[in-house]
């Protein structure tokens, strides 16, 4: 090259921090988009049967879709589900103890059957007193838990998911927004807070299966580079 020629330069490639960050942040909407609207989805058919069977009851005039539900059900869950499996990879990150314990989507998608199984059973499932099913539902809950997560953080916070979503609808059903049929826990059904467990331990597997797919494509991505 001949002197006072300068090399024209060429597009400036951001630096490893900034990339990651970048990517990062990007997974982190989609996967918040991707539970948002599994739990939506999840919402909608699982309520559905729970109102057809008289287990819930909402008054006519917030019934406001094809599925016999009020509006704000299906994205009051999709949210909850967002948040959920979001934290549980982060708490995992936090306390050092990356999960492990069966990480395919198989298993994963046995999960969602066991726990669809369980709020089925909650409405299908005659027993002769709300104690008998809630203890069965209990130990199936705690069956869930052991079979495809194991973990401390896991159960923590399925437990504390089952609390407070549990005080949120003795809120809700206290002001009359909906109803439970036979209630015998306060507002609502005894076995209530096994659901929520379910669901939380559910929803965990399902975002912390969607972090490790991210964390394979960010490990990928920076081996290429």
């Amino acid at each position: 090259m001949a002197e006072g020629e300068t090399e024209s330069p060429g597009p400036k490639k951001c630096g490893p921090y900034i990339s990651s960050i970048t990517s990062h942040s990007m997974n982190l909407m989609i996967r918040g988009v991707v539970l948002f609207f599994i739990g939506v989805f999840l919402a909608l058919v699982l309520n559905l049967l729970q109102i057809q069977r008289n287990v819930t009851l909402f008054p006519p005039d917030v019934i406001a879709s094809i599925f016999s539900s009020a509006w704000w059900v299906p994205p009051c869950c999709g949210t909850a589900s967002a948040v959920i499996g979001l934290l549980y990879p982060c708490i995992d990150r936090h306390l050092g103890e990356p999960h492990k314990f069966k990480r395919e989507w198989s298993s994963v998608m046995r999960c969602v059957a066991v726990f669809v199984g369980i709020n089925h059973a909650s409405a299908k499932v005659d027993f002769d007193n709300n104690i008998q099913l809630s203890l069965t539902l209990a130990a199936l809950s705690i069956g869930l838990w052991w079979t495809f997560d194991r973990s401390r953080s896991g159960f923590g916070l399925g437990v504390g998911i089952a609390f407070l979503a549990t005080v949120v609808t003795q809120l809700l059903v206290y002001n009359g927004v909906y109803q439970y049929t036979s209630p015998d826990f306060l507002y609502v059904r005894s076995w209530l807070p096994c659901i929520f467990f379910a669901g939380g331990i559910t929803m965990g597997n399902i975002g912390r299966q969607l972090a490790m797919y991210e964390c394979k494509v960010i490990a990928e991505k920076s081996h290429q580079e």
